[in-house]
């Protein structure tokens, strides 16, 4: 299986700026898809950004402009820099991986794998 470990998340003023990453570990052959959700109380977990393979970006209409995603495949790691943070931002961050590892030695599987969560907190 494929495991996810996320980091970056904290504490930070109105206008701030946190960088969050989420690093892949396992057999894995490739990753297609990566995205960032977040939840806040009492809110249903939403796509914040998300990129593919092949570069390309989807970004949730609230954070155009003030969020970027990017990917190191070579560290299977996705990264979300979030600039001029707002205090509606604050939630618990998800990021998503898919794509397919290694199983058995050689039989290829596909996976979608979730990190733990990490609380980004934007005060006003």
């Amino acid at each position: 299986q494929v495991q996810l470990v996320e980091s970056g998340g904290g504490l930070v003023q109105r206008g701030g700026s946190l960088r969050l990453s989420c690093a892949a570990s396992g057999s894995i052959f490739s990753i297609n898809a990566m995205g960032w959700y977040r939840q806040a109380p009492g809110k249903q977990r939403e796509l914040v950004a998300a990129i593919t393979n092949g570069g390309s970006t989807n970004y949730a209409d609230s954070v155009k402009g003030r969020f970027t995603i990017s990917r190191d495949n070579a560290k299977h790691t996705v990264y979300l820099q979030m600039n001029n943070l707002k205090p509606e931002d604050t939630a618990v961050y998800y990021c998503n991986q898919e794509g397919t590892y290694v199983s058995g030695g050689s039989v290829r599987r596909t996976f979608s794998s979730w990190g733990q969560g990490t609380q980004v907190t934007v005060s006003s």
